[in-house]
């Protein structure tokens, strides 16, 4: 699942004709493709011609059904970062095809009926599930209710009804949370679409011009089309993610970037889609901004799975609601995948950052302060004051890692006084100690015998002093 607005291009089921990739180049086989003929890119102008990207474009904006998905749909609103493309990478991609059951762009499947359905059964699996007809259906209940806290799990509640399947999107999943990515604001028009690669970024960089001539061919070796490489980026898991663009040229000499959309859709074909597969391509969308209406429509409904009054403070604590956008958190895999892609691209703005160090103390080498450089000094004096006051951040970070230490040796101490003994050692302690329990058991009835005995002789000095005393009386 992605966090990213889009839905991956996938895999599909049966191709629809396997290519051997060409020879000489290992990292990026071009597989073989129909003739050129049929992918003319010419966009004619006045004229009743209609290229592969010309013509009649379908320029619908490709949100599926929100965040959730349905069977034979194609989800636009991916929910988790997918193959992490960039801690703010929120992208788009045109539906595939259009659904006959929306009621609108946004709106879900008229499945009402079923969804009913699928309440009611949610509810009598966690509170009032009859399947054995005693106690034992409360203790049902309790373990439902676990499982879809969980995410996972089937709950049984009836033995004429199937079970009910317990997702991480069912609404009572509490392993969700919800963060933010930032909105593209490339036109449809500039053409971009992202393409990711299971490859190593530089794998990719060391082979971009033979990615280059194996897209072309992709695309069907059109002489009028060339392919442009807009960025590369490294993705967590040893993936990289790569931004085309098609320029097309007209027999007039003029030239103009073949739509985002139609460029996707020309990917997305089955055969074309096989290709780009054996090339290493395991995503594909296209980077083209949102409208007003498409972000208020989508805001105005919470994603699958997500409660309305979670969402609505997310969006109230939107730090900033022009560039980012609220996007579901579901799983751990999820926070996972995000926090790689926010470590990644932690270290390319710092890899940035020191280039431009450099190139800053080359510039100024020899040069005296500048009144700029004064003003940012006295800024940054400022802040790391701020930073160090008693009661601000440096503060209350040394608080916490004094309590952290002292936490952590309260539970050193603890576990100091915890003992394991092996337990040949222990059998032998027990028989050790019952041993000295039967010794003192036997001294015990020694002491209470020498007691009878002593009780005896004082028993006969008694009588022997009273005769002694009425013999003399």
């Amino acid at each position: 699942m992605a966090f990213n607005f889009g839905a991956p291009s996938g895999t599909s089921g049966t191709a629809a004709a396997t290519a051997a990739p060409a020879g000489g180049f290992s990292g990026f086989g071009t597989p073989s493709t129909t003739a050129g003929s049929a992918f003319s890119f010419s966009t004619p102008s006045n004229t009743g011609t209609t290229g592969l990207f010309g013509g009649a474009q379908n320029k619908g904006f490709g949100f599926g059904t929100g965040f959730g998905t349905t069977a034979g749909t194609s989800t636009g609103l991916g929910t988790g970062l997918g193959t992490g493309l960039g801690f703010g990478g929120f992208h788009t991609q045109q539906q595939q095809q259009q659904q006959t059951t929306l009621g609108g762009l946004f709106s879900q499947p008229t499945q009402a009926p079923a969804q009913s359905n699928q309440l009611i059964n949610t509810a009598s699996a966690l509170s009032a599930p009859t399947l054995l007809g005693d106690e034992r259906d409360a203790i049902l209940a309790k373990w439902n209710q676990l499982q879809a806290f969980w995410g996972t799990g089937k709950g049984y509640f009836n033995s004429n009804i199937p079970p009910v399947e317990f997702t991480q999107e069912n609404p009572f999943c509490r392993f969700k949370a919800v963060g933010y990515s930032c909105m593209p604001n490339n036109k449809d028009e500039d053409g971009l679409v992202v393409l990711v690669f299971n490859k190593k970024e530089t794998d990719i960089r060391s082979q971009q011009q033979q990615l280059v001539e194996s897209l072309h061919k992709v695309l069907g070796g059109n002489q009028t089309l060339t392919v442009n490489v807009e960025g590369i980026k490294t993705l967590p898991d040893d993936q990289t993610e790569v931004v085309i663009y098609v320029v097309e040229r007209s027999p007039n000499g003029t030239s103009r970037r073949v739509p985002a959309t139609t460029l996707y859709a020309h990917f997305e074909q089955t055969n074309i889609k096989t290709q780009l597969q054996q090339l290493g391509v395991t995503l594909s969308m296209t980077r083209t901004e949102l409208s007003p209406a498409q972000i208020k429509q989508l805001l105005q409904n919470p994603p699958a799975g997500v409660d309305p009054i979670i969402w609505e403070q997310a969006k109230v604590d939107n730090p900033d609601s022009e560039k980012l956008i609220p996007v579901p958190m579901v799983g751990f895999k999820e926070l996972l995948r995000r926090l790689k892609v926010q470590d990644q691209m932690t270290k390319q703005h710092q890899t940035r950052l020191d280039v431009l160090i450099k190139q800053e103390i080359q510039r100024k080498s020899g040069y005296a302060i500048q009144a700029d450089e004064e003003q940012l000094r006295v800024q940054l004096d400022t802040i790391q004051c701020e930073l160090n006051a008693p009661t601000q951040f440096k503060g209350r970070l040394n608080e916490l890692m004094s309590q952290i230490r002292m936490q952590n040796h309260f539970g050193a101490v603890k576990s100091e006084e915890r003992y394991y003994i092996d337990a040949d050692l222990l059998r032998e302690i027990k028989q050790h100690l019952k041993q000295q329990q039967e010794g003192l058991s036997h001294l015990i009835s020694i002491i209470k015998d020498d007691l009878e005995d002593i009780k005896l002789v004082e028993h006969g000095l008694n009588e022997t002093i009273h005769i002694r005393g009425g013999v003399f009386s």
